[in-house]
């Protein structure tokens, strides 16, 4: 499947799902940040296992591992999953405070 086919197919997921958001736009711009935080909790994984002091630039709860996993501790799905990405996850991501580059 392409990258083109399997966003098409994701964005029809999210306008069944996604209540109260304001179109394709905005989903665009959510599945951009789901897309990052997987990419980014693979690399960061990556850096654990070489890196002993490596510390997530991210509070744990909104680490990928965190909140999209199956397991123990991890938000199940459907309503959980949906009520926790659109009221907290991305509420949280934009206050997060921003870190001067060095």
């Amino acid at each position: 499947m392409s990258v083109s086919a399997t966003i098409k197919s994701i964005q029809d997921i999210m306008r069944k799902d996604a209540g109260g958001v304001d179109g394709d736009a905005q989903r665009l711009s959510q599945l951009g940040w789901m897309l990052f935080l997987k990419i980014l909790d693979d690399r960061e994984k990556e850096c654990e296992v070489l890196y002993d002091t490596y510390v997530s630039p991210l509070p744990e709860n909104l680490r990928w591992r965190s909140w999209a996993s199956d397991s123990e501790g991890g938000v199940t799905g459907g309503d959980n999953l949906l009520d926790f990405v659109n009221n907290e996850l991305f509420i949280q991501l934009k206050d997060l405070p921003q870190q001067k580059g060095g």
